[in-house]
């Protein structure tokens, strides 16, 4: 039979709680949330190993969870029937599906980033705080099918579910990985990637460069922009020209502005 949980007080209940609300509770238990049809079923796409799956049979069929547990064959997942009351309790969404699942967290290692495409494309993000932005910045890697997303000096982890719920899943569709700046560099540098830094310093305008080899389009924060050692090991910085009164642009907009015109370049 079917485990249920119909009290709030259930500790799984709380320890679910945690997991959404706690980066440090996440990395401990080395366990992450993801709510929704669409995103677990990313998430199983990607690689994901699932721990328990969770839903309500008044909002989803039994057959349905099932045939999502079968995206990953290799890793069985426990099943809970949950109530009303405590699917409401954890559904981090204001619309919800009455599905939510624990998977095992994935490591993002810069040295096992591997590439099919001899001039890959790549995005830098350095140091984003907000989860909306670096949601968007992954949807956008995704639209664009890059070769891999860093985010360097990472602010807040990736499994945020601020960050899978404005990634609509796209976390788990691209190739995603942490480091620190030097430790970027470094790899770029030895796997012979362009750094191309969206900066005001000695720059030129976006459109006059050629992204046709092997790149990395680097973008900072809206409010400091990039550290120094983006600056100063650029093979170009570049700008996109503003015509209005501010002189920066949400980073999440600049990113797909550079990568589409690197994509335009690519399919001439």
């Amino acid at each position: 039979m079917l485990k249920k949980i119909t009290s709030l007080q259930n500790n799984e209940v709380k320890w679910v709680l945690q997991l959404q609300e706690k980066s440090r509770n996440r990395r401990k238990e080395n366990a992450f949330v993801v709510e929704g049809r669409r995103e677990i079923e990313l998430a199983f796409k990607g690689g994901y190993e699932p721990i328990n799956i969770y839903y309500v049979p008044e909002m989803i069929a039994f057959e349905t969870v099932m045939e999502l547990s079968k995206l990953n064959p290799e890793h069985g997942a426990e099943i809970t029937e949950l109530s009303d009351a405590v699917y409401q309790k954890l559904a981090y969404r204001s619309s919800t599906e009455g599905l939510l699942a624990i998977f095992k967290i994935h490591e993002f290692k810069l040295e096992d980033l591997k590439f099919e495409n001899k001039n890959p494309l790549i995005l830098v993000a350095e140091a984003p705080e907000k989860p909306g932005n670096i949601g968007a910045i992954l949807r956008t890697a995704d639209a664009a099918n890059l070769d891999a997303v860093i985010i360097a000096n990472p602010k807040t982890d990736l499994y945020n579910p601020n960050i899978i719920r404005s990634s609509v899943g796209c976390v788990f569709t691209n190739k995603v990985c942490t480091g620190s700046t030097l430790e970027i560099i470094d790899f770029l540098n030895s796997k012979n990637i362009k750094i191309y830094s969206a900066s005001l310093q000695a720059s030129q305008n976006y459109l006059k460069t050629d992204f046709t080899g092997a790149t990395a389009i680097i973008v900072g924060t809206e409010s400091t922009g990039l550290s120094n050692e983006w600056i100063e090991n650029s093979t170009q910085n570049i700008h996109i020209p503003m015509e209005g009164e501010i002189d920066s642009m949400n980073v999440s907009v600049a990113a797909g502005i550079l990568i589409f015109e690197a994509k335009r370049q690519r399919n001439i």
